[in-house]
């Protein structure tokens, strides 16, 4: 047998439900084009973040890249720059002596032009020591105890010298000339 329906379109129910509920129908796309559809969507976004994170990477090797370049850069303007320093600090450390021998020199000189004004002439010196602290120790000869004598009292109105003493002074008669020989110990003060 053969049905026909003389219903109108829209009176035909189509789908299932229950009694006093709406219909629920189904839909009238295919769901495996939906499905392909979501599929090609998922792989074209991994595939753009994909490529997003590898260019990345690429922009981040150059810029590393770049970083050591400066950084070899750097170390040879930093070992320079050391160099410098080191060169500076042992010009400072020259100059800090020679400003040291230099004042030292004035005085060492004034010490000998004020040594040599006050020794009389028939009186030779024969050891000359100085210390530290500008403490002399002489030695040396004259033909007669007067000489040493002169000597002493030059050396005290000079001025220059302070805390003369005589250590030593004796005759040797085993000479034929009888030469004095004397040691005086003093401190320079010029």
């Amino acid at each position: 047998m053969i049905r026909i329906n003389l219903a109108p379109e829209a009176k035909r129910r189509r789908g299932f439900g229950f009694p006093g509920l709406p219909a629920f129908s189904l839909p009238s796309f295919n769901l495996g084009v939906l499905f392909g559809l979501v599929y090609v969507i998922a792989i074209v976004g991994v595939t753009a973040y994909w490529l997003l994170l590898a260019n990345e990477g690429r922009r981040l090797t150059a810029q590393i890249a770049v970083g050591q370049q400066e950084l070899e850069q750097l170390k040879v303007t930093i070992g320079q720059v050391n160099q410098l320093k080191a060169q500076a600090d042992q010009l400072r450390r020259r100059v800090a002596v020679l400003e040291e021998l230099i004042k030292g020199q004035g005085r060492q000189i004034a010490l000998v032009d004020a040594f040599a004004s006050v020794i009389p002439r028939d009186l030779w010196i024969t050891g000359f020591e100085t210390h530290e602290d500008f403490r002399l120790k002489v030695n040396g000869s004259a033909f007669s105890t007067t000489a040493v004598s002169d000597f002493m009292q030059n050396l005290k109105s000079s001025g220059k010298f302070k805390e003369i003493d005589i250590v030593i002074s004796r005759r040797d008669l085993s000479k034929a000339t009888g030469l004095v020989t004397f040691e005086v110990t003093c401190r320079f003060e010029g």
